[in-house]
């Protein structure tokens, strides 16, 4: 039994996220310009994680220019109407104290170089969660345009 409710798990998972973003109205519509800056932040923010080998200081300008555009887009989203889930969404991207990009950048900053593997587990980690960010704004109601009409 155990087994059965290990597998099915990851798919009611997936059906909470499919009612929530087609069946609620209190969700703010698709925004390309959420999508788009998502998909390119996940390739900026694996590129500076990618250089963590090697001194915090040498590419400090590197990673002040990402959490800087991270910044700007949870600024961008937590100003859109209904959006509180996306808006969390980025807040854990970006947090300090956690296990993502903002918790990743704090160590490297504290220890200078991190090792390989870590850098690598890491980036899994934060992919899956620009995934995610980006598979919820792709998922939710395309606007209707007002020239078709």
């Amino acid at each position: 039994m155990p087994l059965f409710r290990s597998s099915i798990q990851p798919f009611l998972s997936c059906f909470v996220l499919l009612l929530t973003v087609t069946g609620c109205s209190t969700i703010s519509k698709f925004d390309q310009y959420s999508y788009t800056q998502a998909t390119s932040l996940k390739v900026d923010v694996l590129n500076v994680m990618g250089q963590a080998t090697e001194p915090y200081t040498t590419h400090r300008t590197d990673v002040l220019r990402v959490q800087t555009a991270i910044d700007k887009m949870y600024e961008y989203e937590k100003n859109r109407p209904n959006n509180g889930v996306t808006e969390k969404m980025w807040g854990v991207v970006r947090d300090s104290t956690g296990h993502l990009f903002g918790g990743f950048i704090k160590r490297w900053q504290k220890e200078n170089t991190l090792d390989a593997t870590f850098i690598k587990e890491s980036k899994l980690l934060v992919s899956q969660s620009f995934d995610q960010i980006s598979q919820l704004e792709s998922g939710k109601i395309k606007p209707t345009s007002s020239a078709n009409n």
